[in-house]
């Protein structure tokens, strides 16, 4: 009797020393994970320039914590495209989307658009990057939400270099300031198809020098004698004509696109973006960008190279791939692009 309860008791010591050795160690491995996490978030802090008081540093870091617990997460799986910290990663989904997407509802839809289809066949890789000076650097749009703005300074810049030879960096400014005639709600949202009607019937469009950028609205100040660029008129794409797309981009020029940023959009860094969570309607789109070029991988998967307008610490250096050939995320919904007045 006396030896089957030490019996017992012996047993019960040790799985309560190994329940102790466990806990410890499982302790030990997570304030190891939370010291690394909090050796990154200062470091991210430090390459970003962010300061907070201490119950904010706290709060940042528990979001911090989540967010590069996700991208682990991504990243130790099967994509076709790798995810990673960012200037962002402080930030829920909500707050981001607060600050830098359309917070305002947009339906981008052209039922039917009036570009006129090309034969073919074109090229398997096409990048205006690398055709001549006709795409400006990575411009950074701030804490709003305009890129419906960058992308539609960066087709016109683009278009208008083709045209003329000269590439002139375009003021988003004037179109925070002076679109909202047509629909458009500076750091609130727009569309860059009522941007260049804008620019059509306004006679203009400054340069980013004599009408800089702020990052949030100010009285419109447009002088038409110093307008950079003007728009004889504006070519929407057919909604869900992916192909006309490639047309346009093979043939002629980048093209402006609208499509639906989701959570996991903020941390990408490389690969082709492929998403199962977006919605793919014109109604749904919250984010408006620039095709500069499209290929396709070694795999056979084909892609978009895209000019995006969050900073060069972003993506690919600013730059972001995109499946095509599926209207990914709604990519196809809303496209357009400008005839120059030269």
């Amino acid at each position: 009797m006396v030896s089957s309860f030490l019996k017992c008791s012996f047993l019960l010591a040790v799985s309560i020393l190994n329940f102790m050795e466990y806990f410890l160690i499982m302790l030990l491995l997570c304030l190891f994970l939370v010291r690394i996490s909090t050796k990154k978030y200062r470091a991210t802090n430090k390459m970003h320039n962010r300061v907070y008081d201490t119950e904010e540093y706290h709060h940042r870091l528990q979001i911090f914590t989540e967010n590069k617990r996700m991208i682990d997460h991504h990243n130790a799986g099967n994509h076709s495209y790798t995810m990673s910290l960012n200037q962002f990663s402080d930030m829920t989904f909500e707050e981001f989307r607060k600050f830098f997407l359309l917070t305002v509802p947009q339906n981008c839809s052209a039922t039917k658009g009036n570009h006129i289809s090309r034969t073919g066949p074109h090229p398997d890789f096409v990048d205006w990057r690398k055709k001549g000076n006709f795409v400006t650097p990575v411009k950074n749009q701030g804490h709003c939400g305009s890129c419906w703005a960058f992308s539609t300074t960066g087709c016109l810049e683009a278009v208008t270099a083709i045209a003329t030879g000269k590439l002139i960096p375009l003021s988003e400014q004037q179109l925070i300031d002076c679109a909202t005639n047509f629909k458009n709600y500076g750091c609130f949202g727009g569309l860059p198809s009522r941007a260049f009607e804008y620019i059509k019937y306004n006679k203009g469009l400054m340069s980013e020098e004599d009408y800089p950028y702020k990052g949030f609205g100010i009285v419109c100040h447009f002088e038409p004698g110093r307008a950079a660029a003007s728009v004889l008129d504006v070519v929407n794409i057919t909604s869900y004509d992916e192909n006309a797309m490639v047309e346009t981009v093979a043939s002629l020029n980048p093209v402006t696109f609208s499509f639906v940023a989701t959570a996991e959009f903020m941390h990408y860094k490389d690969g082709v973006y492929t998403s199962t969570q977006c919605k793919n309607t014109p109604d749904m789109v919250n984010h408006a960008v620039l095709a500069v070029g499209y290929g396709i991988e070694e795999n056979g998967t084909p892609y978009w190279i895209v000019k995006n307008s969050w900073g060069t610490a972003w993506g690919k250096d600013g730059y972001f791939w995109i499946e095509r050939g599926k209207n990914m995320c709604g990519l196809a919904t809303c496209s357009s692009y400008p005839l120059p007045a030269v």
